[in-house]
């Protein structure tokens, strides 16, 4: 159940609830005003009644007189014993069909009473309870309209407030909510998510500045480390000093490129190029270490306009991280645009499923996670979807789809 759908059935849960106690207020309050000018009315007639009764007036003189019952045989139960023992009374008996009200006196050794209908007071009585609940109903009718129509306008406002903020999880950090006059929590709230995004984009902006600066500082101690490693002599501790500074070189530029991908001005060139080859040429750049390399295998090749440096820098990284969190073999297959990599490792953890790679981390506990972050940020800037999957078989599955860059077909 929505939010709005919350507001409205609380909102008209609540009118109903006060048209009820409001119905069964009047009800009551008239019902007893009723009663009570009833009673005081044929009270009064009472008194005149037993007035003339002890002065010996004929009573076929008075219209009261005409009316009054001497020594009723039937008269309710509980007014007879209260005449009995000296009261005034009145009663409103019920037990009939219709609803009679009485008022009794006992004169010496008489009894004098009167009776009057009270079916008017009664029908007035129905009568307003239907007005109570038409009142009521259409109360509670309007009170849901406009409990909805509210709600409506505030679960938009929420709405557009948990897009942004989806949006700028997602990346994007430009995104900002309109804002509004008034000051109430929506409003609040609307303040709120675009200062988180301002601070959120300033302090990505300062990182990506640091990590790029720092990147830029270590180029020249990197060449110098790499050309001083050229002038040993050969044997296995150059090998290793080598090894490890050309490591330090791609971690280098992988941090410079990641900066680079993290802004704006990134642009990808296009030329006309057949995706197997593309896929052979990336394929064949990934060092194994001694492992046999990733098969690869065209079942339908075709013709793409992209930017070939970065499908070519996709797919290297995609097997250079099934090799090195998963196991062989690694088999690449180019299906029409859309090449899939495929390894027989434990798969991609379940937070890279949920939220896509991320910097500086990884599921095996190992690497800095920039290899496919930097795969996933070509290409978004190519335009292309990268999607992880584990295969119901085990392993993992990387597909980059260049449908959309398809220019022609052709046979390999």
């Amino acid at each position: 159940m929505g939010l709005r759908t919350k507001i409205g059935v609380v909102i008209t849960a609540t009118a109903a609830l006060v048209a009820v106690i409001m119905g069964l207020v009047v009800h009551h309050r008239t019902a007893v005003n009723q009663l009570e000018t009833a009673r005081e009315t044929l009270d009064a007639r009472l008194g005149t009644a037993v007035e003339d009764h002890a002065a010996g007036v004929d009573r076929h003189r008075t219209p009261d007189r005409r009316r009054a019952l001497l020594n009723p045989e039937r008269m309710p139960e509980p007014l007879r014993e209260a005449a009995e023992r000296g009261r005034r009374a009145t009663y409103l008996d019920r037990s009939g069909g219709r609803p009679v009200l009485w008022a009794a006196s006992r004169v010496g050794d008489d009894i004098i009473a009167l009776r009057h209908p009270y079916e008017r007071q009664t029908r007035n009585l129905r009568d307003l309870d239907e007005v109570l609940w038409l009142a009521g109903g259409l109360g509670t009718a309007f009170a849901g309209v406009v409990g909805v129509t509210l709600a409506t306008v505030a679960g938009r406002r929420l709405n557009a407030s948990a897009r942004i903020a989806e949006r700028i999880a997602r990346g994007d950090h430009s995104a900002r909510l309109r804002p509004r006059g008034g000051k109430d929590e929506i409003a609040r709230l609307t303040i709120a998510v675009n200062t988180m995004a301002d601070a959120l984009s300033a302090r990505l902006q300062a990182e990506r500045e640091v990590t790029a600066n720092i990147a830029h500082e270590l180029r020249t101690p990197v060449a110098g480390l790499i050309a001083a490693a050229g002038l040993l002599p050969p044997g296995r501790p150059t090998e290793m000093v080598r090894e490890r500074a050309q490591r330090v070189r791609g971690l280098m530029e992988d941090v410079l490129e990641v900066a680079r991908l993290d802004g704006s001005a990134e642009r990808a060139d296009t030329d006309v190029r057949e995706l197997g080859e593309l896929t052979r040429r990336a394929v064949g750049t990934v060092v194994t270490d001694g492992r046999e390399a990733a098969e690869v295998h065209i079942e339908r090749d075709c013709v793409v306009e992209t930017d070939a440096r970065r499908v070519e820098r996709i797919l290297a990284n995609l097997v250079t991280n099934a090799f090195r969190h998963g196991s062989a073999p690694v088999v690449v297959e180019v299906d029409a645009g859309v090449v899939r990599v495929r390894d027989k490792g434990p798969g991609f953890p379940p937070d890279l499923l949920a939220r896509g790679p991320q910097r500086f981390r990884t599921g095996s506990g190992s690497g800095l996670g920039l290899g496919l972050t930097i795969a996933a940020g070509q290409a978004r800037v190519l335009g292309a979807r990268l999607a992880f999957a584990n295969p119901e078989g085990g392993g993992a599955e990387a597909t980059l789809d260049l449908r959309a860059s398809v220019a022609g077909q052709g046979d390999s």
